[in-house]
């Protein structure tokens, strides 16, 4: 007697009939398919032990039914995308979810590089400065109007130039007669000292510290000699903060301005003029 050959599963004879061969014995391919074979994720279909089978994830499909959901291309043999669970081939997810490049306008390519702003997608090698055109990269820039400058370019194109040395002023500096000066452009005439932040005037648009100003311009005392910077005729106190009194070509600090012989003052009071004094109406008539 010949041994038994049947099938694993249903026990029928595997005799004259096409089996295949598991660890748990022979089965035929009814039973082998309904139990060892997966279900199509597509079709809902077994998947038989002579068709391609193709897995991604935790899915498994018939080769006909991997393909793109939207344009039905075969994904057997070509790069694909899963979003929300769905197959797409890489044209139909750029068409579908990817940015379009604002400067060239072609596709920006999942995976590739790219920048982002307000908004826009660009390439890497498409997101240029508007005024030297070099990519900007990881770059600082600076939007204006629509135009993307990095911080040289920005600076020599727009930012203020100093009064003085022509330069751009990045940050801070000071205005003086409307203009804007770097703090360190703003200095005395004469002197060189800085004058941002100090008491300054000017003389044919020169800027001079009070120092400067009173000794080269300022009227002299007749009595101590020293720059007189107080306003005009005795009244108005100008800069420096000081009054004096003029008569003639002549001028006084209020401190000055006594009685050469008995120092009293003559603010306010007659006075006599005596060659280069002035004395008071006792001494005038005191004579010699």
């Amino acid at each position: 007697m010949s041994e038994a050959f049947d099938c694993a599963k249903c026990s029928e004879s595997l005799y004259g009939r096409k089996y295949i061969q598991t660890d748990s014995g022979p089965y035929c391919v009814p039973c082998y398919d309904n139990t060892f074979a997966n279900t199509c994720a597509e079709c809902q279909q077994l998947i038989g032990h002579d068709s391609r089978e193709l897995f991604y994830e935790d899915r498994h499909f018939h080769e006909g039914c991997f393909r793109c959901c939207r344009c039905q291309r075969s994904l057997a043999d070509e790069p694909f995308t899963c979003q929300d669970s769905e197959l797409l081939c890489n044209d139909c997810y750029c068409t579908a979810f990817s940015s379009q490049c604002s400067a060239c306008g072609e596709t920006v390519m999942p995976g590739s590089r790219k920048l982002e702003y307000g908004g826009q997608t660009w390439h890497e090698h498409c997101f240029l400065c508007s005024g030297c055109e070099q990519p900007l990269g990881s770059r600082s820039f600076v939007p204006d109007k629509g135009a993307h400058y990095c911080v040289p370019c920005y600076e020599n194109k727009f930012a203020p130039r100093c009064a003085r040395c022509s330069k751009t002023l990045t940050q801070g500096g000071v205005t003086y007669r409307d203009q804007p000066w770097h703090r360190e452009c703003l200095v005395c005439t004469g002197c060189k000292t800085p004058l941002a932040g100090q008491q300054f005037t000017s003389r044919d648009d020169d800027p001079y510290c009070v120092a400067c100003f009173g000794e080269l311009f300022a009227p002299k005392c007749s009595s101590c000699k020293r720059p007189i910077t107080g306003g005009s005729s005795g009244e108005a106190a100008g800069l420096g903060g000081g009054k004096y009194v003029s008569f003639e070509d002549r001028h006084w600090h209020h401190s000055c301005f006594s009685c050469a012989r008995c120092s009293t003052s003559l603010v306010g009071q007659g006075f006599v003029p005596d060659g280069d004094q002035v004395l008071c109406q006792g001494c005038s008539q005191a004579g010699p």
